[in-house]
């Protein structure tokens, strides 16, 4: 089963008791899904964690599509006290494993390009100067593809579904909006 490497934007940033609860659900034993939880006293330190980043969660989850991955730790982060999903997004720095997802290519065929051992060149360079895994940025990639005629959508639909999906469903909680008018607006209510 592939595995999709994704980033769940939070309603807000984990405070330590939803860290505790997070560290100590079932649902998320497996470690395929991180956090970033602000220090107690942040004055004692030089370095302060980007605020963004305190309200997002780090995903590697298995499942047989993107969306599934995503509505698999929707679901579940609800099962955190106050906690819920309110958008997804991709990082722009890929592996060509991650890559290889977001596009009709093999993880080999980007291999191959990357080594210009097909095509005319122009693959971008790794982003990364170190040695082990190569880390590439994905708005590169894409536009190299685009370039060589491969239809490459900005952003793979299921990310964008997802996405859409959960900012509706931040909008609505807790608004009293009629059956009726969800469903003129085409939404599907039971």
């Amino acid at each position: 089963m592939p595995e999709w490497s994704f980033t769940l934007r939070l309603n807000q940033p984990l405070t330590p008791e939803q860290a505790d609860a997070f560290d100590h659900c079932d649902a998320f034993a497996d470690g395929s899904v991180s956090y970033t939880l602000a220090p107690d006293t942040p004055n004692q330190y030089t370095h302060h964690p980007d605020p963004a980043k305190l309200s997002e969660l780090s995903c590697d989850v298995e499942a047989p599509t993107l969306l599934d991955a995503i509505a698999q730790v929707a679901r579940n982060i609800r099962l955190i006290p106050g906690l819920r999903a309110v958008g997804v997004r991709h990082d722009d720095t890929v592996t060509l494993d991650e890559a290889a997802q977001r596009c009709d290519r093999s993880h080999q065929s980007l291999v191959e390009l990357s080594r210009d051992q097909r095509g005319l060149g122009g693959f971008p360079e790794p982003e990364s100067g170190a040695e082990g895994t190569a880390f590439y940025s994905w708005r590169k990639i894409a536009k190299f593809l685009r370039s060589i005629g491969d239809p490459v959508p900005e952003s793979p639909r299921d990310l964008v579904i997802a996405d859409q999906v959960l900012r509706l469903a931040h909008e609505l909680e807790g608004v009293d909006v009629a059956p009726g008018t969800l469903r003129a607006l085409g939404l599907p209510v039971d």
